[in-house]
């Protein structure tokens, strides 16, 4: 456990060969936490793999499934100030940086703000925390292609409460002072969250979700993030790209990724020249789905021959 301040207590684990090329893991959500699938993208002979639960999420203290916990210190600022208070920790000089989904804005954010600090990037499922990209899958774009799951989403709202803004409602309801108003919230969340990783649809509820803990801390951390739009001035990431210049790059985006559409990565490339884009048919958001771990296992290998 790392102290990042007075509140706060980080999660993190080193694996692979303490002599091994420096990689960090930045997870998705916000509010996903590590996972066991990401030590596995990562040739442990090769690599130094540092992963850590981001504020409020996994095993990082306080957590935010508690109804008590101050959210006000988690955002994108501080979380990079972690990421530099654990590199420093670890005596790392230069590491690669791999993000998926949320974590790629993570990634992004960290990487334009201590470039000379990133070896490698590696990014799937790819976010640049434009407001285009919150209102497409937060405030209804995403609505035209899941109707049905956008419908069910909605009518997790109480009567007659205003649905202008879904963020705004359900941040409300997150944080209501009965537990189960809270944990009705943040089952909704997850259905939305579960049935729209695939296509077609999924009918099935990530396993992620049937903990009640996780589905609280993830939905309350998330609309916290995008009600804030992250803290992030719109469109900055993309226009600060040119500092990655030197920093070489691998995109893997699923081609029915309907929560980070491809666009995405096609417009920051546009901008950030050393990145390859690797568009993976037939697949989507599933981060786990077959096609996407093989490929982010082959970018990890091409980048370890660079040690």
């Amino acid at each position: 456990m790392l102290e990042v301040d007075e509140c706060n207590l980080i999660y993190w684990e080193s694996c692979g060969n303490p002599q091994g090329k420096p990689a960090v893991v930045l997870h998705g959500g916000p509010g996903s936490g590590c996972v066991p699938w990401h030590r596995r993208l990562f040739d442990p002979k090769a690599y130094r793999l540092v992963l850590f639960d981001q504020r409020g999420c996994g095993r990082s203290r306080p957590h935010a499934s508690a109804p008590d916990t101050d959210l006000t210190g988690n955002n994108t600022p501080n979380l990079i100030a972690d990421i530099e208070l654990l590199r420093l920790h670890l005596d790392v000089e230069r590491w690669l940086v791999w993000g998926g989904s949320w974590g790629s804005t993570l990634a992004l954010a960290y990487a334009e703000s201590h470039p000379n600090r990133a070896s490698e990037m590696i990014l799937w499922g790819v976010t640049t925390g434009r407001r285009s990209e919150f209102d497409w899958w937060f405030r209804g774009g995403a609505a035209v292609f899941f109707p049905e799951q956008w419908d069910r989403l909605r009518a997790g709202l109480p009567v007659g409460a205003p649905h202008h803004d879904i963020v705004e409602a359900y941040h409300r309801l997150l944080n209501d002072s009965d537990l189960r108003v809270r944990q009705q919230a943040a089952e909704a969340w997850g259905e939305w969250e579960s049935a729209t990783t695939e296509w077609p649809p999924s009918t099935e509820l990530d396993d992620r979700f049937t903990d009640p803990a996780f589905a609280l801390a993830f939905a309350r951390i998330l609309t916290h993030y995008v009600r804030h739009n992250a803290w992030l001035e719109d469109g900055s990431l993309l226009r600060g790209a040119s500092s990655l210049v030197d920093v070489p790059g691998i995109m893997v985006n699923g081609r029915f990724d309907f929560q980070s559409p491809i666009g995405n990565a096609w417009e920051l490339q546009r901008v950030w020249p050393r990145a390859e884009l690797v568009i993976v048919d037939h697949a989507g958001h599933a981060p786990t789905s077959l096609p996407i771990t093989q490929e982010l296992i082959l970018a990890g290998n091409r980048f370890s021959v660079r040690w």
